[in-house]
């Protein structure tokens, strides 16, 4: 049984994260040399994951939690999801593509805490299992952004085409995945419905610098999505999903080697290193600039299993680690505001006022150096705070009780 309940969530990880590795990457290229968008813009466009996560823990709050079961709404999310991202190229102005965007992230964004919360419900061993299912997410991003190299559509519409497919595709198999009925009655509080529950862990000094630290780093952790294509394409590269799927061969490797890493380093210094890796990866990317530019380009992209697996991956597993059954699905809900809405509001937001700060008038360029320096310090900022004030959980901790 739970070899094949594995196998069906590696699957449907592979294809979410296929449809996000085809177009968010990509996006920004394309917002900037095909449609004409300003930096700023740019900015907004990619903050609109933040608001789809903003809005999304009250509608599985107030709709999936209560009345329907989370494969049915991974199903219709899917599905919907992928009519939207069909419709896109359609919308060519900035008012016209932006509230579409957000449209399809707020139908988008629930599937990843909704996914998760179904997987960590059924897997028996979930700290070995959970990073060994989610090596898929990473294959998938990859073939999502092999797939739309290979079709030359780094700057064109074919990137929403391929995207909408993949998503109903999505949609389709996840009526397949195992029953796992709403938690929460009818009769439910507001309070439960939309998560609020889960707060109640911020009662835990280390839990609540986990979360300040998490937000913190996502502010500089959105200047390499939101940058990334753009800074490619400037400097000549081609084929640039392609090659920035290498980060998903990285991540790969290091989901497979997370396990190992946790029962040796404890959640403090494998986090520790994530955010190390982050900050390592902003200044190789300034350094890029004058000296040794595809050497450091590379090591920066190779960089990310470490910055992904070891923050975002190792967090879901410590939040699981301090919840009870209760709150299970409302604290991964909490951390996926935090992470994809709040932090990458702030740092999709701050990225655009930078890029169009150090952008020139005249030739339309950047100043590249100055761009990397800002994300590179902020992440040592984060580094520092917590290492100081985060303390690594005991190994036979009480979960934190929602009614304490």
């Amino acid at each position: 049984m739970q070899t094949s309940l594995k196998i069906k969530l590696s699957t449907f990880n592979f294809i979410q994260y296929m449809v996000w590795g085809s177009w968010y990457v990509s996006m920004g290229a394309y917002m900037a040399v095909t449609l004409k968008f300003e930096g700023q813009q740019i900015g907004y466009a990619y903050g609109a994951f933040a608001i789809g996560s903003m809005i999304s823990p009250f509608f599985t709050g107030l709709i999936a939690d209560r009345f329907f079961s989370s494969e049915k709404m991974l199903g219709v999310l899917g599905i919907l999801g992928g009519v939207v991202l069909c419709l896109m190229p359609q919308f060519t102005t900035f008012a016209s593509f932006y509230p579409m965007l957000i449209l399809y992230c707020a139908l988008y964004v629930p599937t990843l805490a909704l996914g998760n919360s179904l997987a960590l419900h059924h897997l028996q061993d979930s700290q070995k299992d959970f990073p060994r299912i989610k090596i898929w997410a990473a294959v998938g991003w990859i073939a999502g952004g092999v797939i739309l190299s290979m079709l030359k559509g780094e700057q064109s519409v074919i990137q929403w085409y391929l995207a909408g497919t993949i998503s109903v595709c999505l949609g389709l198999f996840s009526f397949t995945l195992p029953n796992t009925p709403p938690k929460k009655g009818a009769n439910a509080s507001i309070s439960e419905l939309l998560g609020l529950d889960a707060l109640a862990l911020l009662k835990q000094r280390s839990f609540a610098i986990f979360i300040i630290c998490m937000f913190l780093i996502c502010i500089p952790l959105y200047f390499y999505f939101v940058m990334m294509g753009i800074y490619l394409t400037e400097i000549g590269w081609t084929g640039i999903a392609g090659k920035l799927t290498l980060a998903q061969v990285s991540d790969v490797i290091f989901l497979f080697s997370l396990p190992f890493f946790l029962k040796k380093l404890g959640y403090k210094k494998t986090i520790f290193f994530g955010i190390l890796a982050w900050m390592l990866r902003y200044y190789f990317l300034a350094g890029s600039v004058t000296m040794m530019p595809s050497v450091l380009i590379f090591t920066a992209i190779l960089l990310h299993g470490v910055c992904y697996d070891f923050l975002f991956t190792a967090g879901q597993l410590y939040v699981d680690s301090q919840a009870n059954e209760k709150i299970r699905g409302a604290s991964q809900g909490f951390l996926a505001f935090i992470l994809w809405g709040i932090g990458s509001f702030v740092g999709t937001m701050l990225a655009g006022k930078v890029l169009a700060r150090y952008t020139d008038a005249a030739t339309a360029l950047h100043d590249w150096q100055s761009i990397w320096l800002v994300p590179a310090v902020l992440a040592t900022g984060v580094m520092v705070v917590f290492l100081i004030f985060f303390k690594e959980p005991k190994k036979k901790e009480e979960p934190a009780n929602a009614e304490n």
